[in-house]
């Protein structure tokens, strides 16, 4: 849909150390970057465009990110018709396994953060979950940067 309205078809692919790697669309409107993006996980979903800069918007996932595995040790922007050529990955019937290669392989750039912090961030999330089961934290900071989450994301917790 972003491509349809003028946008090139940017992704945003994130590099975990569970192998669970995330991506989303991004687009940039006014100089400012943003996030189309829907998950099972709320603090995964999209984000209004108010970012200076893609590394700001990937930081904005890294909280969200932490859960019993998950943490994110790089992110990438890629332009799909660029990488991709002539390969239609758009619109196919078949696979399009090759679009996962391509971004597997991308060089993504390193995001540090303290093993403290991140710990911290993942008993927060065990003691969420226990007290809550089956229900996915949304007590991040800076959540009136994400767009709106959908209905069974909204409970405060």
């Amino acid at each position: 849909m972003l491509e349809a309205n003028g946008y090139p078809p940017l992704v945003l692919s994130f590099e975990s150390i569970d192998e669970l790697d995330h991506v989303i669309f991004v687009y940039r409107r006014a100089g400012r970057w943003g996030s189309v993006a829907r998950s099972r996980d709320p603090g995964l979903h999209g984000r209004k465009a108010v970012f200076a800069t893609p590394r700001a918007l990937a930081l904005s996932y890294f909280d969200p990110y932490i859960d019993f595995t998950g943490r994110v040790t790089g992110y990438a922007v890629v332009n799909l018709a660029e990488v991709m050529g002539r390969y239609e990955w758009r619109l196919s019937d078949e696979n399009v396994w090759k679009v996962e290669r391509v971004l597997l392989d991308y060089p993504h750039r390193h995001i540090a953060s303290s093993d403290r912090r991140v710990d911290a961030l993942r008993a927060r999330y065990r003691a969420f979950r226990a007290r809550f089961p089956g229900r996915k934290p949304v007590f991040y900071r800076n959540r009136q940067r994400w767009t709106p989450l959908p209905a069974e994301f909204r409970y405060e917790g």
